[in-house]
């Protein structure tokens, strides 16, 4: 079993040739530079320093207290408890995600959607068409550092970029069970059965990456990735939002033009959330095509959850370590959106 080998400049134009081409958006600061771009195909992530600023990082950490107390507080028959995953270990019951952020009446979360920090990335990699596909927040627990085994997230023909931009609100540490990526292994699927089996955490060329508050770190949604276990682990969360070129879906799926629609409309949400929040701060210029460009409806609750009913499929070895099963993937939002617990 062998990863793809480290990416040289043939491997970086080989990639690029096979994602979408960037459309001629004249760039502005917020946009990734061609360097960064350049170097998100080459290995399949970026990591970008700092990215999102102090105010809206301290809000999303608060909004990340009040989502996972909302959790917790459920009963498990509950209809709204469908929104928080939880796994048992230990034989204790611990939740570990919570999906459909925007409807739930925190608004950090569109702030952070309609931020220059993210759609900047987005239009950079998928165009001025980029759908906002998923959007959870994932967290290993105090305590609970469950491994979770080497995967690609979805696989997909590769004709353009899926991604996701990974914001962390806490610091991750190497030895402490920080994200491990195997550079250059999005270009293909991988068994990750044997990778697991042949190497364990140690393959060859795969880096642990160390980030604080605020980073972000941007995945090619089949880039090779995960971590291990370990205990007396500090709390740590990360927002996940996935973005797609509406031309993709539109030739790919695996949703239909309605669905796209619906999803398209968070957008004008998050941008009057950011510039609501932020008066003075640079917006972001929405360079939607004219023939997508969305009508919100008058109920605002209505627009906030778009729920997905069907997924890509991803690559997994381990189902002891995937919080959905093929019983249930039609109501886990989680089968194609970020990583079950990075």
């Amino acid at each position: 079993m062998t990863l793809t080998e480290p990416a040289t400049a043939a491997a970086v134009t080989a990639s690029a040739s096979t994602a979408a081409s960037t459309p001629d958006v004249a760039p502005r600061d917020y946009h990734l530079t061609p360097d960064e771009i350049a170097r998100f195909d080459a290995q399949g992530y970026l990591v970008l320093r700092g990215r999102i600023p102090a105010e809206l990082l301290a809000r999303l950490q608060r909004a990340a207290v009040t989502w996972i107390a909302e959790g917790r507080a459920l009963a498990e028959d509950d209809p709204a408890a469908s929104d928080y995953q939880w796994a048992t270990r230990g034989g204790e019951r611990r939740m570990f995600r919570v999906d459909y952020l925007h409807g739930k009446g925190q608004p950090a979360s569109l702030e952070l959607l309609g931020s220059p920090a993210v759609l900047g990335i987005a239009e950079s990699l998928a165009g001025p068409n980029a759908v906002p596909t998923y959007e959870s927040l994932v967290f290993k627990d105090t305590g609970d550092g469950a491994a979770i085994d080497w995967h690609q997230d979805a696989e997909h023909p590769r004709t353009h970029r899926i991604f996701n931009v990974d914001v962390y609100l806490d610091a991750s540490r190497a030895g402490e069970g920080a994200l491990r990526v195997a550079p250059g292994s999005h270009l293909a699927p991988v068994d990750v059965c044997q990778l697991q089996e042949e190497y364990g955490w140690d393959a060859p060329g795969v880096i642990q990456v160390e980030l604080e508050p605020g980073d972000v770190l941007v995945h090619d949604v089949m880039v090779v990735h995960g971590s291990e276990a370990v205990t007396g682990n500090r709390l740590r969360r990360t927002i996940y939002y996935e973005f797609r070129a509406a031309e993709q879906i539109a030739e790919e799926g695996p949703w239909d033009a309605e669905w796209v629609d619906r999803r398209l409309r968070l957008l004008p949400l998050g941008l009057r959330e950011h510039a609501r929040a932020n008066p003075g701060a640079e917006q972001f210029a929405w360079n939607i095509a004219p023939g997508l460009a969305p009508e919100v409806g008058d109920d605002e609750a209505a627009e906030l959850r778009i729920a997905h009913l069907v997924h890509s499929p991803g690559s997994y070895c381990s189902a002891g370590s995937v919080p959905f099963t093929a019983d249930d993937a039609e109501d886990e939002p989680g089968a194609s959106g970020g990583d079950p617990t990075s």
